[in-house]
């Protein structure tokens, strides 16, 4: 009796999300579904491991490959959250403030 065995590597459905910071002046960003709203201050994007949110001072997209969810945000970094389950009412809080 023989076994079949597939030899391409199966590929995962969900994009891989990573965060390269370069001198608190410059965010890599992959993984991203959607930018859900920014401003100089602020960035809320969903990405495959959940909602980041940004904050700084004088943030700018500087890239934006939404074939590929890449983002590239320049400014000084603040802070980088994850709004998630663990954090529910963080999240609800935030969203609350935003959408006033």
């Amino acid at each position: 009796m023989s076994q079949y065995y597939e030899t391409n590597p199966v590929k995962s459905t969900v994009p891989e999300h990573d965060v390269i910071m370069r001198g608190r002046k410059l965010l890599d960003i992959t993984g991203v579904k959607q930018v859900e709203s920014f401003d100089n201050e602020e960035f809320l994007l969903e990405t495959s491991m959940g909602f980041l949110a940004i904050k700084g001072q004088n943030l700018q997209m500087k890239n934006l490959d939404v074939e590929k969810g890449i983002v590239s945000i320049k400014g000084k970094v603040f802070d980088l959250v994850y709004l998630d389950e663990q954090h529910g009412e963080k999240a609800k809080g935030f969203f609350s403030k935003l959408f006033r």
